[in-house]
């Protein structure tokens, strides 16, 4: 399923319990979101889904809401 497959992306980029992941964590909501796991998130997003983000994507990534909705533009979806 794919929102299992995004919550394991986010909880393996980040680092955090899979409890954690849901469409309001937000970009520095947390202190795993900083600049460096945000970078790391981005490549744990990449690897799962088979994908690479323009640079417009990886600076617009800021929750997990928005991260299924640039997901679908790439063709992952719907969540």
């Amino acid at each position: 399923m794919l929102q299992d497959r995004l919550i394991k992306a986010f909880s393996e980029g980040l680092e955090i319990s899979k409890d954690l992941v849901t469409d309001e964590l937000s970009f520095q909501g947390i202190q795993e979101w900083d600049s460096v796991g945000h970078m790391t998130l981005i490549a744990s997003l990449e690897s799962e889904f088979d994908i690479m983000f323009d640079t417009d994507d990886v600076i617009d990534l800021s929750s997990v809401a928005v991260a299924k909705k640039i997901l679908e533009k790439y063709g992952v979806g719907p969540f």
